[in-house]
């Protein structure tokens, strides 16, 4: 399998009074269309930098970042956002709908910033409504969602730009056990249908046999685990 997202060597520092704090140290990863890695730690590990790195979103101090082939650093600002918008798919801890939009037009706001008319992206919007068992609830606004919808729709705006790289912050902090549950088996769906290489950061370790691998990071370094213990999904 193919290498969608490839972090060579990472490293990230910032200033911190009059000295350096290395949030990332010498990190390499490697995640293959189709993967789902979960990525684990304490607080403060690391584990949100190395997200924001691997969405171009920071820069890293050293090493490359390199994206369905394509190396990061290599790239302009104008053409690190085309890139992030066209290849990566980002899934964060709290939704952020738009109050005034529905489910449906919190997808097609979206692709108007990919130049799309509402007209020829909504059926692809309908369609992933449906994927995430939205079907019905396209026209309702995220205050008559559960929180759980609500994630649903954030997953289905990630899956607007048919990704290869999903990132995915701590989707189920603010569920309970049966909702989180079914969001992770959302996303363990999504990752097989989709062929995304998706990186979830959690702290629910009852759900790490739904994905394929693990990584573990403590002080800004990485280690892969073994696979776990396989669950249907």
């Amino acid at each position: 399998m193919s290498k969608a997202l490839n972090l060579v060597n990472i490293s990230l520092e910032y200033p911190d009074g009059g000295s350096t704090l290395k949030a990332l140290d010498s990190v390499d990863l490697a995640v293959t269309k189709g993967e789902f890695l979960s990525l684990v730690g304490p607080s403060g590990s690391g584990k949100s930098s190395l997200l924001a790195v691997a969405a171009t979103l920071v820069k890293p101090t050293a090493g490359i970042v390199i994206i369905d082939g394509q190396d990061v650093s290599a790239l302009k600002e104008a053409e690190r956002t085309a890139l992030r918008r066209d290849k990566v798919g980002i899934i964060f801890q709290q939704p952020n709908l738009l109050p005034a939009l529905t489910a449906v037009e919190q997808l097609l706001i979206r692709e108007h910033l990919r130049r799309q008319t509402a007209r020829s992206a909504r059926p692809k919007a309908e369609a992933l409504l449906d994927v995430v068992g939205l079907a019905g609830s396209a026209h309702k606004r995220p205050h008559q969602l559960s929180g759980g919808q609500r994630q649903r729709v954030n997953i289905a705006r990630a899956l607007m730009g048919s990704p290869t790289v999903l990132l995915v912050d701590e989707p189920t902090a603010a569920l309970d056990h049966e909702r989180s549950e079914s969001i992770v088996r959302l996303l363990r769906r999504v990752t097989d249908e989709f062929g995304t290489a998706t990186v979830m950061v959690t702290h629910d370790a009852e759900f790490l046999p739904l994905t394929d691998s693990v990584a573990t990071m403590r002080d800004g370094r990485i280690s892969r685990a073994q696979v776990p213990s396989a669950q249907p999904h």
